[in-house]
């Protein structure tokens, strides 16, 4: 049997697959069909092969990709079955990957005459960038063009449909039991990603459902407890075991994000807010940690900040077992969502603004610590939901009063996310969609998202990377528009701006010296001050245009002491070691 996996990219409230992320539904299906059938021909392509090949560039997403056209075409016309994963839950902006609609890619699968099966989130329809609710269409779509929608579990089904078509129900759902061999099984298809293996990240699954939702429900507008109705927590061998398969292969880079709290994992319940394992966790951690010996990136992504201010002696420990066993540049998101009381008891959100402000203190006093590679330890990130029902024109006032006293207060932010309310199927917000403010409130909302990102973002970026701050290992990414676009890898890593064209799809040691609102200008060193050019001159911290010309006219320098002699020496401090002749 011949298997075409398409992967037009994932992002959800608890997991994401947009590349350099690698998410867990290509490989869990990989696995599946592998385990079903050992001689199956599996091969994986991404939605950017596919417009490379027959057109529909969105975007920067193709911009730096060059079309294999005989290879996608042939691969498609030989399947027996194609598998789409898609779906776009909690849409973001991203640097050099878009991810899919049902639409788009319809058009492009529809002349093929293999087996269409959809799966991941994508059965619950996806959000626009800035949308405020989704339409039927796109599944009404996905109806006449997919002979299969997995609505359960993608691999159960891909696993009992390559055994016998006949026995495959598209509603059944996996346990971690059956989900083991599959994972070390689908580890394998990261061979065929585009990013492998120098800058692939990939995304690994400790829990799923909501451990908050088990006790009171789940908030508004999340399809996390919809899709998952009970809490089930991943053994720790079993995790140990793929991130092991992973790094085998040449994996290098791993966030630990498929779940909706990481200080969740294995607590006890207890109503609203859970009782914190900080002994799992750490057995989690030493575990991984034990087998990737050389791992470059080891990071996490959600957290609850109700069971950090709650538990903060439990807390503090999983944060440091975090800093322990990971690496620098780790962010755990917060969802407030809205600092407004009256908001967060309408829509059931995780925790109130006390709260959160309270753990951002604890992880502030952890993992405020610049690492080695230019970034804190462990920050906390902010998400924050404009247009929820229950909002008022103070609703916006007070949230951004919050930002603010965290700024005021000298804390750090590593992010703050602005999405507006999307509403999906089957969540509490479905039935209150007629009480979603976004339409109603849309130039308060652009007005308060202005506000935080000049107010609150600039500010923060500042303390959070000084002009001066050194980021390593920079990853060149897409180059537009006269600048190169570059990040560390990470869970959440800083968009730098490089005024010139460097060597895309490498690392680069950077010199912070300018910000925006949510991202920084940086220059690659060590700096060749007689061959780098006037621009980026100017841009040296202290430097600017006068003393830049002063050393264009004095170029070529035969020593460092020359050229501190010129600059002033008072530079030395700042500089010293980070120019070159």
């Amino acid at each position: 049997m011949r298997v075409a996996i398409v992967d037009g990219y994932t992002d959800e409230p608890a997991g994401l697959g947009v590349p350099p992320y690698l998410g867990i539904y290509p490989r869990y299906a990989y696995g599946a069909i592998k385990k079903a059938d050992k001689g199956a021909n599996v091969f994986y392509l991404t939605i950017d092969d596919l417009r490379a090949t027959f057109g529909g560039e969105n975007g920067i997403a193709t911009r730096n990709k060059t079309s294999n056209f005989p290879k996608t075409k042939k691969i498609l016309e030989t399947a027996d079955v194609i598998v789409y994963i898609g779906g776009l839950h909690t849409p973001g902006k991203y640097l050099s990957a878009v991810p899919s609609q049902v639409d788009e890619v319809a058009e492009f699968l529809r002349p093929f005459k293999g087996i269409k099966i959809l799966g991941g989130p994508a059965f619950m329809g996806s959000a626009h960038q800035g949308g405020t609710k989704i339409t039927s269409r796109e599944l009404l779509l996905a109806q006449t063009v997919f002979d299969h929608i997995a609505y359960g579990d993608l691999e159960a089904f891909l696993f009992d449909y390559t055994k016998n078509p006949k026995d495959a129900d598209p509603f059944r759902f996996r346990d971690y039991t059956e989900l083991r061999d599959y994972a070390i099984l689908g580890a394998e298809v990261v061979r065929q990603f585009p990013d492998f293996p120098d800058f692939v990240v990939v995304e690994i699954e400790t829990q799923r459902g909501c451990p908050k939702a088990m006790g009171i429900g789940g908030c508004s507008f999340c399809t996390e407890p919809v899709r998952y109705r009970v809490v089930e927590d991943r053994p720790v061998k079993d995790v140990v075991a793929e991130v092991k398969a992973l790094y085998d292969l040449g994996v290098r880079h791993f966030r630990v994000g498929r779940q909706s709290c990481i200080f969740s994992y294995m607590a006890k319940p207890n109503g609203r807010v859970p009782v914190p394992n900080p002994e799992a966790i750490e057995k989690l951690f030493a575990g991984m940690r034990s087998v990737v010996p050389d791992v470059k990136t080891l990071h996490v992504d959600n957290a609850n900040p109700a069971v950090i201010a709650n538990y903060p002696e439990e807390s503090m420990r999983i944060a440091k077992a975090l800093i322990k066993y990971g690496t620098p540049g780790n962010v755990v998101a917060f969802g407030l969502e809205s600092a407004d009381p009256k908001v967060a008891k309408l829509n059931n959100l995780n925790a109130t603004a006390e709260e959160t402000y309270e753990a951002v203190r604890i992880l502030n006093e952890v993992g405020a610590r610049r690492g080695y590679n230019g970034i804190p330890w462990l920050l906390p990130g902010i998400n924050i939901i404009f247009g929820l029902p229950g909002e008022t024109k103070k609703s916006y006032e007070i949230t951004f009063q919050f930002l603010k006293r965290l700024l005021d207060d000298g804390l750090m932010v590593r992010r703050i996310n602005i999405r507006q309310v999307v509403v999906f199927p089957g969540t509490p917000l479905w039935h209150m969609r007629n009480k979603v403010k976004v339409e109603k409130h849309k130039r308060l909302i652009q007005h308060y998202r202005h506000k935080i990102r000049h107010e609150i973002d600039l500010p923060m970026l500042k303390r959070v990377v000084p002009v001066g701050t050194v980021l390593r290992d920079v990853r060149a990414e897409v180059f537009d528009n006269g600048l190169t676009y570059g990040r560390q890898i990470g869970s959440y890593p800083l968009i730098v701006g490089i005024p010139k064209q460097i060597q895309l799809n490498r690392f680069y040691d950077v010199l912070i010296v300018d910000h925006g609102f949510r991202s920084i200008t940086g220059i690659p060193v060590p700096i060749n001050i007689n061959r780098e050019s006037p621009k980026t001159l100017e841009l040296i911290p202290g430097i600017g245009r006068k003393t830049a010309i002063k050393l264009l006219v004095k170029r070529p320098f035969r020593s460092e002491d020359e050229f501190f002699k010129l600059v002033g020496e008072e530079k030395r401090e700042l500089l010293g070691g980070l120019i070159t002749l």
